[in-house]
């Protein structure tokens, strides 16, 4: 891991670079308020006295961020701060310039991302198809042997993998906080809204939020729930691989972990299991026809595996969630308003009931004999 100060070889490099034949000739570490009523900032901020060629002196300051339970735990978080600090000084009149933006190496080095645009990623790829396409199959053709042993194989690989249970009270905060707040959580899917959208006026997204903030009260209280989640387990981030020899077709690869990695299991069963749900819509019979049944052996397998029956108590926001990115126009824009009027209706009265039971679901399709 690389150091979280820099040395004074390191320092020295730097303003060597910003004001070129300078030498530094002092370090000197900043509290976050000389005064003394301040006690906690959110920077570790060094001094950096420069002797110049000429023999005058410049002075700047090199700041990093500590890690702290005000949205800046990730290390990504105290990059966004460092980034957004580079891009938005210079905009201001009397504002202080920033100099340059960076990260430190492995070996202790200054790296200068200060000519950076967009940061990139690199992973493996990984072959096969995504559970989405099982999914789009068995609302057309029914559920087989094999999408059972799929819904399994999922099913188990959660409840393993919530079996690591975290005590970490401000990761816990973090994850409850981000399920509404974050722009890829509640808030941020009720502003992506339109505000002529067919089945979901801005009252209803309204209430809807109300009634989240609600839950999220609630929630907070649960620290003892925060495990080990994969925060993005849904059919369009599962990959299954194409079977080798003696394999039975169960194996695959997942795509896109995020929000840090920790929260409630809650989280990561509603993103998986609603999507049946949601694939029957549109297509009559498809609940009767196979989706029902993976959605009930899903929910009875996991609960028989964790023994977990506090995360039904927990599901309806992550429902409410889940069935808010799938109703957005923006990520479907084909579905139609009776699909996203009743995927809305199963969050609010989960909601309103203040637990998920397996059989609310059959209330979507109640006219279709399920």
């Amino acid at each position: 891991m690389a150091p979280t100060i820099p040395g004074a070889e390191a320092l020295g490099a730097l303003a060597a670079a910003l004001f070129p034949g300078g030498a530094v000739s002092r370090i000197e570490p900043l509290g976050p308020d000389a005064g003394g009523d301040k006690a906690v900032g959110y920077g570790r901020p060094l001094r950096v006295t420069v002797r110049l060629p000429g023999g005058g002196e410049r002075r700047f300051v090199f700041r990093t961020q500590a890690p702290n339970e005000f949205g800046h735990d990730r290390r990504a978080d105290r990059a966004e701060g460092a980034l957004l600090a580079y891009d938005l000084f210079d905009r201001f009149p009397r504002h202080v310039r920033a100099l340059d933006v960076g990260a430190i190496a492995g070996d202790g080095r200054l790296v200068s991302l200060g000519g950076a645009g967009e940061f990139w990623l690199a992973t493996d790829w990984a072959d096969g198809t995504l559970y989405a396409d099982d999914l789009r199959r068995v609302a057309v053709h029914g559920a087989g042997p094999l999408d059972r042993a799929r819904a399994d194989a999922l099913v188990d690989y959660l409840v393993r993998l919530h079996a690591e249970r975290l005590d970490d009270p401000a990761a816990w905060r973090r994850a409850v906080r981000d399920l509404l707040g974050h722009g890829e959580g509640i808030f941020g899917l009720v502003d992506a809204y339109p505000p002529d959208v067919p089945a979901a006026p801005p009252a209803r997204l309204r209430a809807l939020e109300e009634r989240c903030l609600a839950a999220r009260w609630a929630l907070r209280a649960r620290a003892g729930r925060l495990a080990r989640t994969h925060g993005d387990f849904h059919p369009f981030n599962v990959v299954f691989r194409p079977p080798g020899p003696g394999e039975d077709g169960t194996g695959f690869t997942l795509l896109d972990a995020s929000r840090g990695g920790a929260g409630d299991p809650a989280d990561d069963v509603v993103a998986l299991t609603v999507n049946y749900p949601f694939f029957a819509l549109g297509h009559l019979g498809a609940w009767a026809g196979g989706l029902r049944a993976l959605w009930r052996r899903a929910w009875d397998r996991y609960l028989a595996g964790t023994g977990d029956r506090g995360v039904l108590e927990t599901a309806p926001a992550y429902l409410a969630w889940r069935a808010l990115v799938l109703a957005c126009p923006r990520f479907y824009p084909h579905l139609a308003a009776p699909a996203r009027d009743r995927l809305l209706g199963l969050a609010e009265r989960t909601l309103d009931a203040g637990r998920l039971e397996p059989g609310d679901a059959d209330a979507l399709f109640a006219g279709e004999g399920a």
